[in-house]
């Protein structure tokens, strides 16, 4: 099993270090910067292609042949992050192999894949070489070393490559970003106690520079989309920053929260496990709180925007 984790101007994405901690510590980093990246900790073996500005298809036509020279990689496996997913089934097909994305688990012998939404997972039996995605948060990663052993391929021209020309590349959308992407997330719960809170929380989200999860129960009620659900039959993710509203804290949320280095939480019950796994713990009404920063926030909004 061999890891390939694309890079831009030196940066791994969300998901690498578990990507590469699947495959046992061997990576192959593709991209741009690819001298300037940190994998002290993360990886044994690394290999560095660099590949210029993002082009999908112009790097799967590189990095197919060089792959397809090392040993031991019958399973290739990118982290299911933004162009981990536009990159893998153009390697996929370069390659000539299946592609089973949004995995949760890859080993020499099986895939297991996160199907209808998370809802299920399905076990594949593996036969043969393949190129799998894992989605970031599902497994953790530790650190297995000091320094790589690193060396550097040099691929050959990838010409007649029929490719997407980039425009722009324009920063995310706090509002609309992906939540497996997210550095910071407004989490709300069962304890909000209708949709438009939900509409207050996106507002908040805003002006903290996040993204609004939800629960489970939350989805089901339609007060929020389901891409917005954070759980293990939601999205897996690993902010920095977690902000949870009336989340009493079930397992299969709280597994999908991943590793956040700060947790407030505000609750009623100040023994749910929510509140218990928290950093900064608010014994409150949640939608008493809301009103309350929402307010402060636009206000000091209004007044930025008057001193401006």
């Amino acid at each position: 099993m061999i890891a390939v984790v694309p890079t831009r101007d030196g940066v791994l994405p969300s998901g690498a270090d578990e990507a590469i901690a699947e495959c046992g510590g061997r990576v192959v980093v593709a991209g741009d910067g690819t001298n300037r990246v940190d994998l002290a900790g993360l990886a044994g073996e690394a290999t560095l292609v660099e590949l210029g500005p993002f082009q999908a298809g112009r790097w799967a036509a590189a990095l197919a042949p060089l792959i397809a020279a090392l040993d031991d990689n019958e399973i290739v496996v990118l982290p299911a992050s933004c162009d981990g997913r536009d990159l893998a089934p153009r390697l996929a097909s370069a390659l000539d192999r299946p592609l089973f994305a949004g995995a949760t688990e890859i080993g020499p012998e099986h895939v297991r894949v996160a199907r209808r939404g998370g809802r299920d997972l399905v076990e594949h039996a593996l036969s043969g070489p393949v190129v799998a995605t894992l989605q970031p948060g599902v497994r953790g990663a530790a650190a297995i070393g000091s320094h790589p052993k690193t060396v550097v391929a040099t691929p050959a021209p990838a010409e007649g490559t029929v490719d997407a020309t980039v425009v722009e590349v324009l920063p995310p959308d706090v509002t609309t970003m992906d939540l497996v992407e997210a550095a910071r997330i407004v989490g709300g719960g069962a304890g909000l106690d209708d949709a438009a809170r939900f509409g207050q929380l996106e507002r908040i989200a805003a002006l903290v520079g996040a993204t609004m999860g939800a629960t489970r129960v939350v989805t089901d009620r339609s007060w929020a989309p389901h891409e917005r659900q954070i759980g293990t039959t939601g999205v897996v993710v690993d902010p920095d920053l977690y902000l949870a509203f009336g989340i009493s804290g079930a397992v299969q949320h709280t597994s999908g929260l991943g590793d956040p280095d700060h947790i407030i939480s505000v609750n009623t019950d100040a023994h749910c496990p929510m509140m218990q796994m928290s950093d900064l713990a608010i014994v409150s009404d949640a939608n008493a709180v809301v009103d309350e920063l929402l307010s402060l926030l636009v206000g000091e909004e209004v007044a930025e925007a008057v001193d401006g």
